[in-house]
């Protein structure tokens, strides 16, 4: 069974920085591609970031510039550094990971409120 678990959600506020883990565990087999989508309320889930795991990036425009995303395939973990954060950022932010044979996995998510 595989486990995807996201942590380092809380309430920070604007201007600041908060750094998401997402772990990894279980059978998953190889991962390609892992990812962060969030979803603030009444809106639908949108991708944040993703990397290949050759450590290609993709950002959503919001994001740029602001928001790292990285990846550690030893640990099969995926993080996320959120930087120069505005109230726009609070969600729910999801990992998302996906393997060679086609699959892909959600976390339950974690919580981001970004407020003063």
């Amino acid at each position: 069974q595989v486990q995807v678990v996201e942590s380092g959600g809380g309430l920070v506020q604007p201007g600041g920085s908060l750094r998401l883990s997402c772990a990894v565990s279980g059978s998953i087999f190889s991962i390609r591609n892992m990812g962060w989508y969030r979803q603030a309320p009444e809106k639908q889930r949108e991708l944040v970031a993703s990397i290949s795991r050759g450590g290609s990036t993709n950002y959503a425009e919001p994001v740029k510039g602001r928001f790292t995303i990285s990846r550690d395939n030893a640990k099969n973990t995926v993080y996320l550094q959120m930087n120069s954060l505005k109230p726009e950022d609070t969600a729910v932010y999801y990992c998302n990971v996906d393997n060679v044979r086609g699959m892909d996995y959600w976390g339950k998510g974690t919580l981001v409120t970004v407020s003063s």
